[in-house]
């Protein structure tokens, strides 16, 4: 009988610290997208990185016409002739994609800018939520637009304006805030990503 009472009261117990723990849930990218000085720096992202990808496009242009000048003339050059030529298109190839990588690779020059210009914009929304999270003792706080897929969302539990309000930013006027109840509200695109369109360029000689 004891054994009985004691589990009894076991079971009551963890259905009352499962009700006690409070969660919600933010939209960082609705969070981003509305404060100002993130639109700032997406705007000068977009810029460098339309400025770079002409200057990679005017490199492989070079090549191409390079290519279609060595196509033109290969039947009159000497076999040296035509060796050093195709070298030359090889190196200007190799320098194109060289600078290619520089600039969008995968530690490249914009990687490193976004990092200096977004990341601290990031941790100021991450110490709002954390505010938040520790006065009104949330166990968890989830994200909305992470990789984290929620099937349905009350909007009662949203505290993504509540972060706006502690980070300072205009309440008139917020935009993209999704629908009450949506379904499927995970991994939704990020704005502005800066990837630059492929670059093509003819193949080295030799390589039709």
């Amino acid at each position: 009988m004891k054994k009985l009472i004691l589990t009894t009261f076991l079971c009551c117990f963890a259905v009352v610290l499962i009700h006690a723990q409070k969660f919600a849930y933010v939209d960082s990218q609705y969070i981003l997208d509305n404060l100002p000085e993130f639109t700032e720096a997406q705007a000068q992202l977009d810029e460098l990185s339309n400025q770079w990808q002409k200057e990679i496009e005017a490199k492989f242009a070079e090549v191409d016409k390079m290519y279609k000048d060595y196509e033109t003339q290969a039947v009159l050059l000497p076999e040296d002739m035509k060796k050093k030529k195709e070298q030359e298109i090889v190196d200007k190839e190799k320098e194109a994609k060289s600078l290619q990588k520089q600039r969008f690779g995968v530690d490249g020059e914009l990687f490193k800018k976004r990092q200096e210009l977004v990341k601290p914009i990031q941790e100021k929304v991450y110490n709002a939520i954390q505010d938040i999270a520790t006065n009104n003792n949330y166990m968890v706080i989830f994200d909305k637009s992470g990789s984290l897929t929620m099937l349905y969302v009350n909007p009662k539990y949203d505290l993504s304006d509540e972060v706006l309000d502690n980070l300072g930013a205009a309440m008139s006027g917020r935009k993209g805030k999704g629908q009450a109840g949506e379904k499927g509200g995970g991994n939704l695109p990020k704005s502005g990503s800066n990837e630059p369109k492929t670059s093509g360029g003819n193949p080295t000689p030799g390589k039709k």
